[in-house]
């Protein structure tokens, strides 16, 4: 007697599938897919950021005397928000050496 397999573990042309009958590469690039427009929202919103304490500074240079070590930290932010927002890019668009 043989025992069929339920549907969701059924597999056709060697795909796996899912309880709801879809392939599991599907269910992963949909769950990929809302990751990355996560990550586009995170840099979004540090490159305002990052423009806001590029204006902040300008500004503070441009009046005299201004505080050199309040420009130090502003300048140190704004490198770390930099360094964050290449680290998702590449989060979204792994460096592929072929």
């Amino acid at each position: 007697m043989t025992r069929d397999k339920p549907p969701h573990l059924t597999a056709i042309d060697g795909d796996r599938k899912d309880e709801e009958g879809l392939p599991v590469e599907d269910v992963e690039e949909g769950t990929k897919a809302a990751n990355d427009e996560a990550i586009r929202m995170r840099i979004r919103r540090l490159e305002e950021e990052h423009r806001d304490l590029d204006q902040a500074i300008a500004t503070m240079e441009e009046r005299m005397p201004y505080d050199r070590l309040t420009i130090q930290r502003l300048k140190k932010r704004k490198l770390a928000l930099k360094d964050q927002i290449s680290e998702l890019h590449e989060q979204i668009l792994p460096d592929i050496i072929a």
